[in-house]
């Protein structure tokens, strides 16, 4: 990854077969769930490249789940481009360079872990995901927040606070049904409910609504 000279920090295509790990990189990652983004949204969150090792710092998760997309004979993602050979080549950030070992790893971690040290504002969250769900209920489901951990992000949130709450005594927090193979509850439709559509609860002021609509 021997770098040209650019400006500081310039973006450059580089095949998937280049991308070198960093050593012993000791993040983990939900290969699938990258996968799941990449071909939903395309590929957005470049890589970063150090110059003076010659691997990449942040984007190990998503060259797994590009190597094991080409494996798997998907189509080239939005957002790379092929080469004349039809390999795949992956925008990369460049110009950074490492002092030592010991600052390319610090790097390695803080790329890592800060962004989800910061956590969530949850109001903002609960109109996020307010939005989302009311939109697009598969594209809610694709975010893959578990249940305990959205309650409590959620329970965060001041209901008097929020414009059309329903229960002043209770924080909000999101209802969706439990839905079945053929997208119903697991339970069958009662006489009663025959015809009726599944109803969520917006987690920002309570609304019941119909995902997807």
């Amino acid at each position: 990854m021997t770098a040209p000279v650019h400006a500081p920090r310039y973006t450059t295509y580089v095949p998937l077969t280049d991308l070198a790990p960093a050593p012993g990189n000791p993040k983990k990652h939900e290969v699938e769930r990258i996968i799941e983004s990449i071909r939903t949204h395309g590929f957005v969150d470049q890589p970063i490249a150090d110059e003076r090792t010659e691997t990449i710092l942040g984007g190990h998760g998503r060259r797994e789940a590009l190597i094991e997309m080409q494996a798997r004979g998907d189509r080239l993602p939005a957002g790379l481009l092929l080469d004349d050979d039809g390999g795949w080549l992956v925008p990369v950030q460049r110009g950074w360079a490492s002092r030592s070992d010991a600052e390319a790893k610090a790097l390695n971690i803080k790329l890592n872990k800060i962004g989800a040290d910061g956590g969530w504002q949850p109001r903002p969250l609960a109109a996020y995901l307010e939005d989302i769900v009311t939109a697009d209920a598969e594209l809610f489901d694709s975010l893959a927040i578990p249940d305990e951990e959205l309650e409590r992000l959620l329970r965060q949130v001041d209901p008097e606070t929020l414009p059309g709450a329903i229960n002043e005594d209770q924080a909000s927090v999101l209802h969706l049904p439990d839905a079945g193979g053929d997208g119903m509850e697991s339970g069958g439709l009662s006489p009663d409910d025959e015809g009726r559509a599944h109803l969520a609860t917006c987690p920002a002021c309570g609304h019941a609504f119909t995902p997807g609509r």
